[in-house]
């Protein structure tokens, strides 16, 4: 992670992304840029929350993980997406691990500042509870309902997740792999996973590597996958 002073960087981010207005004067100096390199950790699960991340530019997966130590992806976001919010509003350790899949920029306030200056602001309060209440909906539409898909269509969505549309500079299609962490993530077995990747591979729509994927044909995944199922 870099903090990034840069202010006019932060109004422009705020800007492209009509939440100008969700910050008070008050806040506005302690509002700082953050990146994060790929595959970067943002936040932990079980770790002490500290801040209120707004994701401006990038993607980040989102996955929790159970006492027994299984992990299980629940969401890919892009923006405009908020990190830390129930664990500010509820005063909890961070919920699920975020975890950067792209380059990713966040614009970040700490908890200290927004309990003096914005805990009774209305515009981000109002912010705050629109982006809490789409993000439950989401999840009890669609975090069990994601497991009655056949692991073919959670792989190839996972694939298509992972991996930048090709009208993004930083598109690249070899993957590096670990298949019982795939496994775990996608909710299957380390077995039946190699069974489908192997038919993956035969009928052209990704090639196997030694240690990575290389995804031949993404519009064949997105046929297979139809709608992302995660994000």
């Amino acid at each position: 992670m870099k903090e990034l002073k840069d202010s006019e960087l932060i109004k422009s981010y705020l800007h492209a992304h009509q939440i100008e207005t969700i910050f008070n004067e008050q806040l506005i100096p302690y509002l700082s840029l953050y990146s994060f390199s790929q595959g970067e950790s943002i936040c932990s699960q079980g770790d002490h929350a500290q801040y209120l991340y707004v994701l401006v530019k990038g993607k980040v997966k989102i996955y929790t993980t159970s006492e027994e130590g299984k992990t299980l992806i629940l969401s890919f976001k892009t923006p405009l997406e908020v990190i830390g919010d129930i664990e500010y509003l509820r005063k909890i350790d961070i919920i699920n691990t975020v975890e950067a899949v792209t380059p990713v920029y966040m614009i970040g306030v700490h908890y200290r500042y927004l309990e003096k200056y914005g805990k009774d602001y209305s515009p981000l309060l109002q912010f705050l509870l629109d982006i809490i209440t789409r993000k439950f909906t989401i999840k009890s539409q669609s975090l069990s309902f994601h497991l009655f898909y056949p692991v073919e269509v959670r792989l190839a969505s996972y694939l298509l997740s992972v991996s930048v549309d090709e009208s993004d500079p930083l598109f690249n299609k070899q993957l590096s792999i670990n298949i019982k962490d795939i496994a775990n993530l996608i909710g299957t077995s380390y077995r039946h996973l190699n069974r489908v990747i192997g038919k993956f591979c035969a009928e052209g729509l990704i090639e196997r590597r030694t240690g990575c994927i290389f995804v031949k044909n993404r519009e064949g995944l997105s046929m297979l996958a139809g709608k992302n199922i995660y994000e």
